[in-house]
């Protein structure tokens, strides 16, 4: 588990996260004093050990947070980002990749990260999906967020509303489509799958005259996907697809951009919703929400969300295995 930007609330979800019972074994990644002044800043009563390395992994306590240490480039302070400590947030990362490429670990959970301090810093980075993707030599990556029985995958994850329709195929939708029905039946056992395919205008592009995304891209692609077997249905207008009447018919959504699938699933279950990582050799997982720059340091943070994501981490590695 990588705690993610040292002043946003992440060091301090995983503090939290030590005093429940977990079903896993947890090793924290991140720099040891600033966990343990946060946790002193917090009067947190969590005690921290140290990870004796691969094969070594205590049993998981409640109470006690056992923490691989990667040092901080700088101090770090609550709810201040630094550019200076962008690649020490992308280490974190790259130790849970390899290790979990190693086999040393079974999944990753990912604390949040501040993507905009990463790019300050003269990185290019658009998020943990894509990094991970091109970091496990994965073609492609699939953002799907849960929050019970709902599941929203993306056809594009972080950018600019104004890009998105050059970035919707006819092959990206396909390919997007068959990676979800993929990991619906082989990691959650849902036979085959019902999926959702959203439109990219409002109406579905009313039959061309609000847009015709839906005519020339989204339309064809549903049909390649059902002529390969997935039970894809769409265009479907995405302000009625998401009513409960209409949503009982399918086991997952495939919304067009980001803004479009995840406020209805953070609207769900906030505290309990969970982004998983789709189409990659490893289990990967994270809360669904960002860094709270406001509440570092206050205690004011809900780890509800990243223990959801532990726990469901562990049932798919799980599963895997």
């Amino acid at each position: 588990m990588t705690s993610g930007e040292p002043a946003g609330i992440g060091p301090e979800l995983c503090l939290a996260l030590a005093a429940l019972e977990l079903p896993c074994e947890v090793v924290c990644l991140g720099d040891r004093a600033l966990l343990d002044e946060r946790a002193q800043r917090l009067q947190s009563a969590v005690a921290l050990s140290a990870y004796a390395g691969p094969g070594h992994a205590a049993r998981q306590r409640s109470g006690i947070l056992q923490v691989a240490h990667e040092p901080l480039a700088a101090p770090s302070v609550a709810g201040r980002p630094d550019p200076a400590n962008a690649r020490y947030v992308l280490r974190l990362l790259d130790r849970a990749i390899d290790g979990a490429r190693a086999g040393e670990f079974d999944a990753i959970v990912t604390a949040p990260l501040q993507k905009g301090i990463i790019n300050d810093a003269g990185i290019a980075f658009t998020g943990h999906t894509e990094y991970l993707a091109q970091r496990l030599g994965s073609a492609r990556a699939v953002m799907m967020l849960t929050a019970g029985e709902l599941r929203v995958a993306l056809a594009t994850t972080h950018l600019p509303l104004k890009a998105v329709s050059a970035a919707i195929t006819i092959d990206s939708l396909f390919d997007v489509a068959s990676i979800l029905a993929r990991e619906l039946e082989g990691r959650f056992d849902v036979r085959d799958p019902r999926i959702a395919v959203c439109g990219l205008n409002p109406h579905a592009g009313e039959a061309g005259h609000l847009g015709d995304e839906e005519v020339h891209v989204i339309t064809p692609a549903v049909s390649a996907m059902r002529t390969a077997g997935i039970r894809a249905t769409g265009p479907l207008p995405a302000d009625t697809v998401f009513v409960p009447q209409v949503l009982a018919g399918f086991d997952a959504v495939l919304a067009m951009y980001h803004d479009q699938g995840l406020p209805v699933v953070k609207y769900m279950g906030f505290e309990r919703a969970v982004n998983v990582t789709l189409g990659l050799p490893v289990v990967r997982t994270s809360p669904d929400h960002g860094t709270a720059l406001d509440l570092a340091g206050t205690g004011r943070a809900d780890c509800g969300s990243l223990a959801a994501a532990v726990r469901l981490a562990a049932r798919l590695a799980a599963h895997r295995h």
